[in-house]
């Protein structure tokens, strides 16, 4: 069975995909634990995707904005985002005053880091 240029392409490109989905996982992995070691998280620059994949990150978040939380569009679309970008979606629910609240928790956490 011969095989044409097109399926060729199609296989060699899912077959590529499959490669990055573990790279990046890994890169999520790496920094959260990064910055879990060191200043701690940030309400500003750090990804949900590294919040979600810690515990005890993620158990702040599902105590303090658990409507967000449970969103699935917040576990699948919001990874990518930070939780001030996600603000602008969730407006009544991430108030600066609940980020600020979250922010103090992040930051207990890298003190006892």
């Amino acid at each position: 069975m011969k095989m044409t240029k097109k399926p060729l392409f199609q296989t060699a490109l899912i077959a590529a995909a499959m490669l990055v989905v573990p790279v990046a996982h890994a890169q999520d992995t790496q920094e959260a634990s990064a910055e879990a070691q060191t200043a701690g998280y940030s309400v500003a620059t750090t990804r949900v995707s590294v919040l979600l994949d810690d515990p005890k990150a993620a158990a702040i978040l599902e105590r303090l904005i658990p409507d967000v939380y449970a969103n699935e569009l917040f576990q699948t679309m919001g990874r990518s985002q930070t939780l001030a970008a996600v603000q602008q979606y969730e407006p009544a629910a991430l108030t600066d005053a609940k980020l600020a609240e979250i922010q103090a928790e992040f930051d207990k956490l890298a003190a006892e880091g």
